[in-house]
Order: structure tokens, then C-alpha cells, then sequence
């Protein structure tokens, strides 16, 4: 964990623990605690994240070392940028136990939605060696997530069987603190609900057994047209994703931050054009 957050953890009042099911922020949410205004429970129309499969997984304790940890590792080589993960995601998620994904004001002069992945694009270097960057990013699923110690009420915790990091809904307040812990920025409140929301590698979906064993893989992996995703135990050495990662130099991002990701990048190589060897 961060030593900044270390130090803040250690130096921070001991929280007085959540109020029982049906009262305040309990179970289905709807009632506003008295003490805490905006800070009002999520209704819960759909089942939290944690409510389907692995609704009784056991929490990894903090900084455990875990035997499989899933993850995606994203090759910026051959990403194009063109959102489809993005645009999958959402349609996804927002009809399945993570969802509905609220988009407020969409053509308004200030509008704002609930995104688990975005993709940032941005130009690279000096005129003219200039290259256009896409940079996919979604939560990250540290093995030393920031996000979980931060939270007053246990919402968010990091999954012992799978190293998944969740969000129960229905313990949620709405805090942001863990938006604030982390570094990434992956952390997204939807304002319809007042919860916050995260990628959650589609776990609803890749333990599916109703579904075909090839389309057990999240979304955004399925939907990709380049193959730029690639999802996998990135503990297994054998495994799809680690092979990728050993052959290609996969690294973390941030590493300095001290939060492991499991999520991962395959760098880009740097070809030239045949008019520019041609010249």
C-alpha cells in the first residue's frame, strides 16, 4: 500500500461499524441516514455486483498474497481507439446486476454518464515524429487496492478466489473516498443511484455456465476487433495473459504508486512507414 495512505490509515479514528440491515443504508438501501444528508443509500433495482455468483466469496485480507488473481493486459500496439470495448461495457453492464448505468444530461451543455472503461487518445512526441496514442483504462484490480481500506463501510473489498475487486451496492454511501484513494481515477459515482462503480471484469458473466465456455470472457474482451484484450489468471504461468506479458514486456501503470495492478499493458512498437524508409 502506499506509504502516504499508510500513514493516514494509521493516524485515522476508528469508524464506528455500519448500522444493521433495514436501518440507514442497509440492505436495499432507500432511507437517507440522518447524519449524513446527501450521503442517502442506493436504491438497488438490480442485484449488486456481490449479490450474484460468490455473494458468500471470502474477502482477501489486506495485502494477502492470492493464488489467482484475473486481470486483463491490453496491448496498446494494436488498439485502434475505436470504443467498441467502451460502447460493450456499458451495454452490458447497465442491463445485467452491475447496472443500470445512469447517463445524466447526455445533451446538455454539462453532461456526464457512468463509464467502467474509457479509452483516452492523445498525440505522442514532437512534429513531425508525432504518433496518436490510445490508452484503454478501467479499474485495475490492485493486489493492494487502496480503494478497500479507505472504505467506512466495507463496500468495496478485494475477493479471495478470483482477486476481483467489488463494490456492494447495498453498503455503499456514496462517500467518494474511494475515488479519492485512487490513483488511477477508475472510481465513477452514478448519480442516478449515488453509489460509486467500477469495472468488475463482468463477473456476472464469466462464470456463466449458461453460457457457451468462449463467450465466458468480459465484454470488452468479446467485443475488441483487434484483439487488443486479453483476460486471464496472470498468477498462472501457463495462462494466455502471462505468456503475453513474459514475451512482450508487459508492465504495470504507476507502478511507483505501490498498488500492484494486475491489469497490465503491452507496449507499442515503433515501426516507420514504408514512404518514410523509401525518402
Amino acid at each position: 500500500m502506499m506509504q502516504w495512505l499508510k500513514d493516514l490509515m494509521a493516524s485515522a479514528p476508528v469508524l464506528p461499524p455500519p448500522p444493521l440491515a433495514g436501518v440507514g443504508w442497509g440492505v436495499g438501501g432507500g432511507a437517507e441516514t440522518a447524519s449524513r444528508g446527501a450521503m442517502k443509500a442506493a436504491p438497488s433495482p438490480q442485484p449488486s455486483p456481490a449479490s450474484g455468483r460468490g455473494s458468500q466469496s471470502r474477502r482477501a485480507e489486506p495485502g494477502e498474497t492470492l493464488a489467482k488473481q484475473l486481470a486483463l493486459v491490453i496491448d496498446l500496439n494494436v488498439c485502434v481507439g475505436c470504443h467498441a470495448c467502451v460502447t460493450s461495457c456499458k451495454q452490458w453492464n447497465t442491463s445485467g446486476s452491475a447496472g443500470p448505468l445512469a447517463d445524466e444530461r447526455p445533451y446538455a451543455a454539462n453532461p456526464t454518464g457512468t463509464f467502467f472503461n474509457r479509452v483516452q487518445t492523445y498525440e505522442a512526441g514532437a512534429f513531425p515524429a508525432t504518433e496518436t496514442v490510445h490508452l484503454p483504462k478501467s479499474c485495475l484490480h490492485c493486489e493492494d487496492p487502496p480503494c478497500v481500506p479507505v472504505c467506512p463501510t466495507g463496500a468495496s473489498y478485494k475477493r479471495k478466489e478470483d482477486g476481483i475487486v467489488l463494490v456492494d451496492y447495498d453498503k455503499c454511501i456514496g462517500c467518494k473516498y474511494c475515488a479519492w484513494a485512487c490513483p488511477y481515477g477508475a472510481r465513477e459515482l452514478d448519480e442516478e443511484r449515488q453509489v460509486m462503480t467500477k469495472c468488475t471484469l463482468c463477473v456476472d458473466r464469466i462464470y456463466d455456465e449458461l453460457l457457451p465456455k468462449e463467450d465466458r470472457k468480459p465484454a470488452c474482451v468479446k467485443a475488441c476487433p483487434t484483439g487488443a484484450r486479453l483476460f486471464g489468471d496472470v498468477k498462472d504461468p501457463d495462462s494466455e495473459v502471462s505468456k503475453a506479458i513474459r514475451e512482450r514486456g508487459g508492465y504495470q501503470l504507476m507502478p511507483e504508486w505501490e498498488t500492484s495492478p494486475a491489469n497490465q499493458y503491452l507496449p507499442r512498437r515503433i515501426t516507420q512507414s514504408t514512404d518514410a524508409q523509401g525518402q
